[in-house]
C-alpha cells in the first residue's frame, strides 16, 4: 500500500501519542535525504526516522540507530542550531494531505520563545523535509527545488511554503454527498479510478477497498453504478472517514506464500483468499516489519536469480532435447516395414528381372497385397540386404534413444523439482543445498580450491497440525531424503503431488490412527509445497513410509511406491501452525 493520506493519519496519532510535549534531544542526518531524530516525550526516549527517499519515503520511530557523518550537513546544522531542545507543541496533517507538520517552540538567542515548523512531504519522488520560520518562510529544506527542475514550486530559503495543489483533488472531510455523485462519480471511469484520482489522500489499494466493502467490483465503470449504489458507495466512504476521525486504526501486513504484499492501518477485506492477515501493535512496527521482509525477499531471490537462470536454461535445453528424441524416436517406427520389405524380396524376389523398380506381393503378417520398391540398380538380394541393413540401423537407435529419452525425462523431472526448491526458499541458508545439489550434477563448476565449506542451517518446515501432530515438510532433494529415509520411520505416512515436482511431507504417527482432518492439512501441504500450488485442487499420493523406497543410483528426491492412496487436496497453508525450530 502506498504510504499514503489514511496511513499518514495513523501515523499522526502515534506521533502524537509519543511525542506531544516532548523535546527533541539529539538530531543526525544519516543520509543525505534523511532525519534521525531522537526524542523525549510521554512514553520516554524514542528515535524518529524522517526519511525523504524519492524511492522509499518513510516516517516511523526505530529503535535501530545509524552511524552518522563526521562532518554534518548544513541543513543538520541548522536544525541543531534552531531545534536543540524544542518542544513539541502540535503535530497535524493538513486535509488528508501526506504531509506531517511539526509545530515546535524553541529559545532563540536572546531568550526569547519562537516557534517553527518542520515538514515532511511523503510525495514519492517529489518528497521533502522542510524548515520553515512561524510564518512559513522557509528556511532551509533537505533537498532544493529551484524553478528549472518544478514550476509548480520552488523549494528554497526565502521562498513561501505551500502545499502544491497539482491535481486539483477534493477534500475528503468536506466532502458532500451532491459533491460525491457530480464530481466523483460524474467522471467517466472505473469506480476506484475516480476515488483515487478525485479524494486527497486515498491510494488506489484503499479505493478498491471501498468499492470491495460496499460489495462493488471497482474496476466497473461509474456509469454502471444505480442511485443506491452510489448512496452505498458515498455511506462506506464516510464510515471509513469516521474510523480515521476516530484513530480507530488497526496496523497490519497481508502474506501470501508467506511473502509480504501489502501493509493497511484499517482492516482489509479484499484480501481473502491465499492471504494471510498479521496485526502489529503500532504503524512503526508494521512498516519497519514490513520493509524488512520486503528485503529480506528481494535479496533471495536476487541472490537466487543465478541459479533460477542456470535451471531454467538447462531446463529449456532438456526439454528440446526431450522433444527431439521423441520425433527421432517416432521416425524409427519405419523399420518395420524395411523388415517386411527385405522379407518378401528374398520371399518373391527370386523371379524378379534385374532393373525392376518394384513388384507386388501378399503380405503375410497382414494378408495385404503391397507395393515393394526396389532400386532398379541393385540385384533383387541386394535390396533386400539394404533393407535389414536399415530395419538393423532403426533398430538400434530404437534402443538407443529409448534409453536417453528415459534419462532426459528423469533429469528434466530433476530440473523440476529443484526449480520447486528454489520457489519455496526463504531465507540464504535454503539456497545453499541447492546450489550444493547443482554442483554434484555438473549445473555448475566446482571452484573448490579456496573455499571452506559452507555451515548449512536450513532445516524442514515443521508445522503442527489442529489436532497436534508433527509434520515435516522438505525444503529441497536433500531434505526429501533426509525426511523419508532417515527421519521417518515405518508407520509414519508420506505425502507427494501426484504427477509434479514438489516437497515430501512427513506425518509423524507416533504408531496411532491418524484423524482424517490430518491427512487433509497433510495433503494440503503437499499441494501447497509442489508446482501446482496456483491451481484449485491436487492429487496427492500418500502411503505409509515402510513401502516407500528409493532405487540403487537414483538422484535425490527420486523414490518408488506401489499401492498408494489419493486424495484431493486445496494447496493451503493458513490452517496449521508452523513451528520456528
Amino acid at each position: 500500500m502506498a504510504f499514503d493520506g489514511i496511513t499518514i493519519a495513523a501515523m499522526v496519532k502515534e506521533l502524537n501519542d509519543y511525542l506531544a510535549g516532548g523535546r527533541i534531544n539529539k538530531i543526525a542526518q544519516p543520509e543525505t535525504d534523511e532525519l534521525l531524530l531522537t526524542c523525549r516525550g510521554p512514553k520516554g526516549n524514542c528515535r524518529l526516522l524522517l526519511s525523504a527517499s524519492a524511492s522509499l519515503p518513510l516516517i516511523y520511530f526505530t529503535e535501530k540507530n545509524k552511524p552518522s557523518p563526521l562532518t554534518a550537513p548544513n541543513f543538520c546544522m541548522l536544525l541543531r542550531k534552531h531545534l536543540s531542545s524544542a518542544r513539541f507543541l502540535s503535530i497535524t496533517q493538513p486535509s488528508l494531505e501526506r504531509v506531517i507538520r511539526f509545530e515546535l517552540e524553541h529559545l532563540n538567542e536572546l531568550g526569547d520563545l519562537c516557534r517553527k515548523y518542520l515538514i515532511i512531504e511523503i510525495m514519492g519522488k517529489h518528497s521533502n523535509i522542510i524548515f520553515c520560520d512561524e510564518d512559513y518562510k522557509i528556511l532551509d529544506s533537505i533537498k532544493h527545488v529551484s524553478s528549472h527542475m518544478s514550476s509548480v514550486r520552488e523549494v528554497l530559503p526565502g521562498r513561501q511554503y505551500f502545499i502544491p495543489q497539482t491535481q486539483e483533488k477534493l477534500n475528503p472531510w468536506n466532502l458532500t454527498e451532491e459533491t460525491f455523485h457530480t464530481q466523483v462519480l460524474g467522471k467517466p471511469t472505473q469506480i476506484a479510478r475516480a476515488l483515487y484520482t478525485s479524494l486527497t489522500g486515498i491510494s488506489p489499494v484503499m479505493a478498491h477497498e471501498i468499492c470491495t466493502r460496499a460489495s462493488l467490483d471497482g474496476d466497473e465503470p461509474t456509469e454502471t453504478l444505480d442511485e443506491n449504489s452510489k448512496l452505498h458507495l458515498y455511506g462506506t466512504l464516510n464510515r471509513i472517514l469516521d474510523q480515521v476521525k476516530e484513530g480507530d486504526f488497526h496496523p497490519n501486513i497481508i502474506f501470501r506464500d508467506q511473502i509480504p504484499v501489502e501493509y493497511s492501518v484499517l482492516p482489509m477485506s479484499q484480501y481473502q483468499t491465499g492471504h494471510t492477515t498479521k496485526g502489529y501493535p503500532s504503524v512503526s512496527s508494521m512498516l519497519e516489519q514490513y520493509y524488512a521482509q520486503k528485503n529480506i525477499v528481494t535479496r533471495i531471490r536476487q541472490k537466487s536469480s543465478d541459479l533460477r537462470r542456470i535451471v531454467q536454461t538447462a531446463l529449456e535445453r532438456n526439454s528440446k532435447k526431450y522433444s527431439l528424441q521423441l520425433k527421432q524416436l517416432k521416425d524409427t517406427g519405419k523399420k518395420e516395414k524395411y523388415k517386411v520389405y527385405g522379407e518378401l524380396i528374398n520371399t518373391y524376389g527370386y523371379g524378379l528381372e534385374d532393373g525392376c523398380k518394384s513388384f507386388q506381393a501378399l503380405n503375410y503378417y497382414t494378408n495385404e497385397e503391397i507395393a515393394v520398391p526396389l532400386d532398379p540398380s541393385f540385384s533383387p538380394q541386394a535390396n533386400a540386404k539394404k533393407y535389414f541393413e536399415k530395419y538393423a540401423k532403426l533398430k538400434r537407435t530404437e534402443d538407443a534413444l529409448t534409453t536417453q529419452i528415459a534419462e532426459t525425462k528423469e533429469e528434466i523431472q530433476h530440473l523440476e523439482s529443484i526449480s520447486a526448491s528454489l520457489d519455496i526458499a526463504l531465507n540464504e541458508s535454503d539456497l545453499v543445498q541447492i546450489k550444493e545439489e547443482l554442483t554434484q550434477y555438473g549445473y555448475i563448476k566446482k571452484h573448490s580450491i579456496g573455499k571452506k565449506k559452507t555451515s548449512v542451517k536450513s532445516k524442514p518446515f515443521h508445522y503442527l497440525s489442529s489436532d497436534g501432530y508433527h509434520i515435516y515438510v522438505g525444503k529441497n532433494n536433500y531434505q526429501n531424503d533426509e525426511l523419508t529415509f532417515k527421519f521417518a520411520t515405518g508407520n509414519d505416512w508420506w505425502f507427494h503431488a501426484k504427477g509434479t515436482a514438489g516437497s515430501h511431507v512427513i506425518v509423524k504417527s507416533s504408531d496411532e490412527e491418524l484423524p482424517d482432518r490430518v491427512f487433509e492439512e497433510a495433503g494440503s501441504l503437499a499441494a501447497y509445497y509442489s508446482k501446482g500450488r496456483t491451481a484449485p485442487k491436487v492429487e496427492i499420493d500418500y502411503i505409509q513410509k515402510k513401502h516407500v523406497k528409493k532405487p540403487n543410483g537414483s538422484k535425490p528426491g527420486f523414490v518408488v511406491y506401489y499401492t498408494n492412496y489419493s486424495l484431493m487436496a486445496v494447496p493451503d497453508i493458513q490452517t496449521l501452525t508452523l513451528i520456528d525450530d
